[in-house]
C-alpha cells in the first residue's frame, strides 16, 4: 500500500497550478509559508515515505498534497541517482548543488516529468509562483537528503543509495 501524506486538503492553503503551498521547516527564502521546526512538513514525509513509495508503479492519489509527495519522491530518485557516484559527502554536496542550479520546469513545458499531473498554469505569475516553490522544496529536500544519503563521517550510506537504482512510477530518469 502506497503512503499518502497527511496534509489533507488543508484550508487557508494557496495553490498553485493545483499544487499546495504548503509550509516548510526551512531557511531557503522562497514563497512558502514557514513551518514550525517541531512539526512534520511535506519534505520529512517525502524522505521518510520515499524507500517504499518508490517501489510502486501507480499512486492514488487521494488529495492535492499526494501530487507534491509524488513531485518530492521523484525529485529524491533524481537527486539519489547524481549522488550515486559520490564517494564522499564533499562530492555529493557539489553534485546536489549542480542539480539544484537547473531550471525548474513547472506543468505545460517539455521537460516536467508529470505532464497532467497538475493542471497548466492560468497565468506566466501562478507559473513563477509555482516554479520558485518547487525550486524552494529541492533545495530543501536536497539538504535534508544529504544527512540521511551520508553517514556522520562522511562515507556514503549503501542503505539509501542503493534506491538510485529504481524506477518511480516506471519513469526513465534523465542522465
Amino acid at each position: 500500500m502506497v503512503y499518502h501524506s497527511s496534509f489533507v486538503d488543508e484550508e487557508g492553503i494557496t495553490k498553485a497550478c493545483g499544487c499546495p503551498l504548503l509550509p516548510l521547516k526551512s531557511h531557503i527564502k522562497g514563497p512558502a509559508p514557514v513551518s514550525d521546526q517541531d512539526r512534520t512538513d511535506i519534505v520529512d514525509e517525502a524522505i521518510t515515505f520515499f524507500r517504499a513509495n518508490v517501489f510502486f508503479r501507480n499512486f492514488d492519489v487521494k488529495s492535492s498534497a499526494d501530487k507534491l509527495l509524488i513531485y518530492l519522491t521523484f525529485y529524491i530518485n533524481v537527486a539519489l541517482k547524481r549522488l550515486g557516484g559520490c564517494r564522499t559527502l564533499a562530492e555529493g554536496t557539489k553534485a546536489i548543488i549542480n542539480l539544484g542550479l537547473e531550471k525548474v520546469p513547472v506543468p505545460g513545458e517539455p521537460s516536467f516529468p508529470f505532464p497532467g499531473l497538475f493542471p497548466l498554469p492560468q497565468s506566466p505569475q501562478e507559473a513563477e509562483l509555482l516554479r520558485n516553490y518547487l525550486k524552494q522544496i529541492r533545495e530543501e529536500a536536497s539538504g535534508r537528503l544529504l544527512s540521511v544519503a551520508y553517514r556522520p563521517n562522511g562515507t556514503p550510506n549503501k542503505w539509501w543509495l542503493a534506491f538510485a537504482k529504481r524506477k518511480f512510477m516506471n519513469i526513465i530518469l534523465p542522465s
